[in-house]
């Protein structure tokens, strides 16, 4: 019987050489890879009170979309810096290489609602720790982090945990 990580393609060297992409692409086009992710990342959450799903750009918006929609609430997107239209919030974070920005609208998270943030992978944390930060300054309470993909040894989920943050993964990819 397959596993989701059975529909997760390896790239090798990429986008540079020594990196070992892990691409959802592939679970995503598969109808019955994507529905056993879906459900997978629902499992924890049953009977959990979460008023909002929040997505992180961008694989998280088509997860978050599908959770949100199963969980019959609201979805919210966390997008790079100048995508979103409205007001917003922006919180920068460190990249392995730079920095980046990501934004919210400023009245899409009222306090008080209990937010679940969903994302493909967790790798550094960093994406996440920012996208947290923009919830709880506009109120929100975080229930849970959840990804397909954790990265344990670039130290995400320890960040997250030290956070405070529940985190889960449906798998896990030993070595960068």
């Amino acid at each position: 019987m397959k596993q989701v990580q059975d529909y997760i393609r390896t790239i090798v060297d990429f986008p540079h050489e020594g990196i070992m992409f892990r691409d959802v692409t592939t679970l995503f086009a598969d109808p019955r890879g994507f529905r056993m992710a879906i459900d997978q990342m629902l499992h924890p959450y049953a009977g959990v009170d979460i008023d909002k799903v929040v997505g992180l750009e961008a694989r998280g918006f088509i997860l978050g979309g599908a959770i949100a929609h199963q969980l019959s609430v609201g979805f919210v997107p966390v997008r790079k810096k100048g995508k979103l239209p409205g007001r917003t919030i922006s919180q920068d974070y460190k990249l392995e290489y730079g920095e980046a920005i990501v934004e919210i609208h400023d009245d899409a998270i009222q306090p008080g609602e209990r937010i679940l943030v969903v994302d493909d992978l967790l790798a550094t944390g960093g994406t996440a720790e920012a996208g947290i930060k923009l919830i709880e300054r506009l109120g929100g309470e975080i229930v849970s982090c959840a990804f397909i993909i954790d990265l344990p040894e670039l130290g995400g989920r320890e960040r997250l945990e030290a956070m405070g943050i529940e985190v889960n993964a449906l798998c896990r990819y030993d070595g960068a």
